[in-house]
């Protein structure tokens, strides 16, 4: 098998993982994560490393190869480290308040928008225009910000709206008085 067909993922001191057919467990200091991979690829766990292998070059194989590679290393950075997104709220009026667990955003809107708290999400206010998501799986962290965003997206014009923290909204020129 060429070198091309390897991919490996080293796994950090404190971090346990199993593998149970096309199954992976990993376990850290941040929690658990498991999930089942294509029985198409060959998984192996060889001296500190997670070994991705695929049986040929075919289309299939490769995008697979990728994913997995992907999704393992994700597995992996999670549970030691963890992800997290920041938003900010942009507008005369927006403001982030925690209730419990969820989340209460005002947003111009006529009532508080509340959003609940999954299992394995936090939610964070350090400031009243500033939401902080943080997780141990990066697909739910990232959905969960796009989720609150979607609430009220930023606007071109003014730029309200709720924003990632690292985010340019490319503003437009308005009317003007000919």
């Amino acid at each position: 098998m060429s070198r091309i067909g390897k991919m490996p993922v080293v796994i950090p001191d404190g971090v346990d993982v199993n593998l149970d057919g096309s199954t992976l467990t990993v376990k850290g200091k941040g929690g658990e994560l498991t999930q089942t991979f294509s029985d198409i690829l060959t998984i192996k766990i060889e001296e500190g490393t997670i070994i991705v292998e695929r049986p040929d070059d075919e289309i299939k194989s490769r995008s697979l190869h990728g994913l997995t590679r992907s999704l393992i290393n994700n597995m992996v950075t999670g549970v030691s480290a963890g992800y997290k997104k920041e938003l900010e709220l942009v507008g005369v009026g927006y403001r982030a308040q925690l209730k419990g667990k969820d989340l209460e955003l005002a947003l111009g809107y006529s009532h508080p928008v509340l959003v609940k708290c999954p299992d394995g999400i936090t939610f964070e206010c350090p400031e009243n225009t500033k939401i902080i998501v943080s997780g141990i799986d990066k697909q739910k962290v990232g959905q969960i910000a796009a989720d609150i965003r979607k609430h009220r997206p930023p606007e071109p014009y003014k730029g309200k709206g709720i924003r990632y923290s690292d985010e340019y909204v490319r503003r437009k020129e308005g009317k003007t008085a000919a």
